[in-house]
C-alpha cells in the first residue's frame, strides 16, 4: 500500500462527505422491492469497508501518541472525540489491534493478527457480527494450539463468513473448538485469560447486572459462601431478625419464600457486608474501606429520593437510612456549594477532608472525566495565593499513576501535575488549554447532573 499525501486523504473524504450527503438525499419511493434490496445490499458492503481506515487510524493513535497528548487512556479519549460509549470505544481499539496494519519496534510494517479476517472485511465480505465470532473463537482457543493451525483455521472462519450469516459461523466456529481440542484440555493459563467480573450500570429502578466467568478456585470458594449463607432461611430480609450466624429455625426455613437466586444474592451481600464489618480490608486512599454516601437534608427529612455514593452508584433513601444504623456518622455542611469549616493540613488531607471532598466533588473534578470518588486521589493546589491556605482537589488515580487536577478557584495552573511514573491520567493543563476550555472544572458525575448547585447536602 503506497503512502498517501495529506491532501490526497483530505480531498479524498470530502469526496466521500459530498457523495454520502447526495444518497442520504435520495427519496427511494421510486424504487421496487427487489432494488431496494440491491441498494441495500450496497450500503452494506460499503459500510464494511470503511471500517478499514478506521482500524489503520486508530493503531497509528495508540503507536504515535502520548499519553499527554491523549489526556489518559485512547479509549477514553475516542469516547469523548467520537460521542460513543467507553465499552464500543475499546472494542474499536481491541479490533483496531487484531485487524489493522500494525508496525515492528524498528518500523517495518506487518500485516494483522487476523490477516484472512482483515482482508475479508476490507473486502467488504464480513461485517462486525461475523468479526466478533472469529475474535470469540480465538479467546476460547487453548494456548497450546500451533500457530500453523490458528492460521488454517481463521482462513476457514473468514470464507465461511462470507456465505453465512454469524449465528450459523458461531456454530460452526462452536464445532471447530471441539474438533482442536476434543478432550476438553484447559490449562491455568487459558482459564486465567476469560476469568473476570462485569457490574454492569444501574438500571432505572437502581438494579445492576452481574455477568462474568469465575475459576475454578474462585467457583469453590463461592460454593462454600453460598452453602452456608444462601441456604434456605439464611439471611433473609423478611425476617425481623435475620440468621447470619448458627443455623437458621425450622421456622424461618419454612417462612422462606425467596428463590435459589434471590437467596444467592442475599447471601453474598451478607457475606460481603461482613467482609466491610470486619475491617480486615484496611484503608482505600486515606480512608477505611467502607461505603460512603452523601445525601441532602431535604432527603433525609422526607425519607425519600436517592443519594449517591463514592463509587458514583445511586441509593435509594430506605437502604441509605438501614445502612446508618450500624454505621459512624459524619456531618458536612455546604452553604451554596461551598464546605463550611474545612480545616487543611500542610500535606496530606486528613480523613476528615476526603469524606468532605466526597460529598463535595462527587469524583474527579477534571473537565469531562466521570471517574466516582472511590478511584480519586486527593490533591493539593500548589498554585492557590501564598496568602491563602492549601486547597483541596479530587483527581483521578488509575494504577501506579499519579495525576495532577486543576483547581477552579486558583485559576489555571503552569505546572498542574505532579510525578508520574506511567505517564498522566489528564493532560497537563496550561493557561492555553484553560483558556480552550474556561468552564467550570466540576466532576460530571451523575449527581452532579442531576442536582441543581445551590442545594444544600448533608
Amino acid at each position: 500500500m503506497r503512502s498517501s499525501s495529506c491532501e490526497e486523504v483530505e480531498g479524498d473524504f470530502a469526496a466521500l462527505h459530498e457523495v454520502v450527503s447526495r444518497v442520504v438525499g435520495h427519496s427511494y419511493d421510486a424504487l421496487t422491492t427487489p432494488e431496494r434490496f440491491v441498494l441495500l445490499e450496497k450500503l452494506e458492503h460499503e459500510g464494511r469497508r470503511l471500517v478499514h481506515p478506521r482500524h489503520e487510524l486508530v493503531n497509528q493513535i495508540a503507536q504515535q501518541a502520548t499519553p499527554e497528548e491523549l489526556g489518559g487512556k485512547l479509549s477514553h479519549a475516542l469516547a469523548d472525540r467520537l460521542h460513543i460509549t467507553r465499552a464500543a470505544a475499546a472494542r474499536q481499539v481491541a479490533e483496531a489491534a487484531d485487524l489493522g496494519p500494525r508496525r515492528a519496534i524498528t518500523g517495518e510494517p506487518l500485516e494483522p493478527r487476523l490477516p484472512a479476517t482483515a482482508a475479508a472485511q476490507r473486502d467488504g465480505a464480513i461485517g462486525g457480527d461475523h468479526v466478533a465470532v472469529i475474535r470469540q473463537f480465538f479467546e476460547q482457543l487453548p494456548h497450546w494450539v500451533d500457530v500453523e493451525t490458528q492460521q488454517c483455521a481463521e482462513q476457514q472462519l473468514a470464507a465461511q463468513s462470507a456465505q453465512f450469516r454469524p449465528d450459523q459461523v458461531r456454530k460452526l466456529a462452536d464445532r471447530l473448538t471441539y474438533c482442536l481440542n476434543p478432550d476438553g484440555i484447559f490449562t491455568d493459563t487459558d482459564r486465567a485469560r476469560r476469568r473476570g467480573l462485569v457490574l454492569g450500570t444501574q438500571d432505572i429502578d437502581g438494579m445492576s447486572r452481574l455477568t462474568g466467568w469465575l475459576t475454578p478456585e474462585a467457583r469453590a470458594t463461592l460454593d462454600v459462601v453460598l452453602a452456608k449463607l444462601a441456604a434456605p432461611g439464611m439471611c433473609n430480609a423478611d425476617d425481623q431478625i435475620p440468621t447470619v450466624d448458627g443455623a437458621p429455625g425450622e421456622e424461618s426455613i419454612q417462612r422462606d419464600s425467596r428463590s435459589a437466586s434471590q437467596r444467592n444474592h442475599d447471601g453474598l451481600q451478607a457475606a460481603l457486608r461482613a467482609t466491610l464489618a470486619s475491617g480486615d480490608l484496611g484503608q482505600h486512599n486515606g480512608l477505611p474501606a467502607t461505603i460512603i454516601v452523601t445525601t441532602t437534608l431535604d432527603q433525609l427529612e422526607s425519607a425519600a429520593g436517592k443519594a449517591l455514593t463514592g463509587g458514583g452508584s445511586q441509593i435509594p433513601l430506605s437502604d441509605v437510612i438501614r445502612l446508618a444504623g450500624h454505621a459512624h456518622h459524619y456531618l458536612a455542611i455546604f452553604d451554596e456549594s461551598t464546605p463550611i469549616g474545612l480545616y487543611h493540613s500542610e500535606r496530606v488531607a486528613s480523613p476528615g477532608q476526603r469524606i468532605v471532598l466526597h460529598a463535595k466533588d462527587r469524583g474527579c473534578t477534571a473537565p469531562g472525566c466521570d471517574v466516582p470518588g472511590y478511584l480519586c486521589e486527593t490533591t493539593m493546589s500548589t498554585s492557590t495565593p501564598t496568602a491563602a491556605p492549601p486547597t483541596w482537589t479530587t483527581s483521578h488515580l488509575p494504577a501506579a499513576r499519579t495525576i495532577g487536577c486543576l483547581n477552579p478557584a486558583a485559576g489555571p495552573p503552569e505546572n498542574a501535575r505532579t510525578a508520574t511514573p506511567s505517564g498522566y491520567h489528564h493532560r497537563i493543563w496550561t493557561s492555553a488549554l484553560y483558556a480552550a476550555n474556561p468552564g467550570p472544572i466540576t466532576s460530571t458525575t451523575g449527581e452532579r447532573l442531576l442536582c441543581g448547585e445551590d442545594e444544600d447536602d448533608a
